[in-house]
């Protein structure tokens, strides 16, 4: 938790401040959030890679920006009024994909989307700068980005089910061994 002095700063001014962190520090900053929770403000950011996030990697962009809005606080005036909490996470599952990056960072994930006129579910073949290509049924759909709605990846109990039966496999081929 930090504190704030008087008057709220911009938006503008907060994104300039975290925005320089979070690049700086090899990810993508994927929203910056400021509401209030009680009678505190809460400042949220989404930080993410093509790599992912884990939980150091929040830890420390959480310490960096920090530090960065308390040095923009005592350098140029409050950035956020009152006391705030910060809270710094990676995009859950519920993000909607809607960059080219979000799909590319999901290829291999079954996702649920408009393509053109339709709506189907499908396996993220491969995403570029154009458009994505998803396995529908075995059949492959390629959709440029203006074609597209926003994403939504899918549960997938199959990948689950069959990751246990390839380890129940490798178990019992090691048993086999000895």
């Amino acid at each position: 938790m930090a504190r704030g002095r008087t008057a709220a700063g911009s938006p503008a001014r907060l994104r300039a401040v975290v925005e320089p962190v979070v690049t700086g520090a090899g990810y993508d900053l994927e929203d910056l959030k400021v509401f209030r929770a009680g009678r505190r403000t809460v400042v949220r950011v989404v930080v993410d890679s093509d790599h992912g996030v884990n939980l150091d990697a929040v830890a420390t962009v959480s310490r960096a920006v920090s530090r960065a809005l308390d040095e923009a606080e005592r350098s140029g005036g409050e950035v956020i009024a009152g006391e705030y909490t910060l809270e710094v996470s990676s995009p859950g599952v519920e993000r909607p994909l809607t960059l080219p990056r979000h799909w590319r960072r999901n290829v291999g994930r079954l996702v649920k989307v408009r393509a053109g006129e339709r709506q189907v579910t499908g396996r993220v073949v491969s995403a570029d700068e154009d458009g994505v290509t998803l396995d529908v049924d075995g059949e492959r759909l390629t959709v440029a980005y203006p074609d597209l709605g926003p994403g939504r990846v899918q549960l997938d109990f199959s990948r689950i089910a069959h990751s246990a039966d390839e380890e129940t496999d490798e178990d019992e081929e090691g048993e086999d061994e000895e």
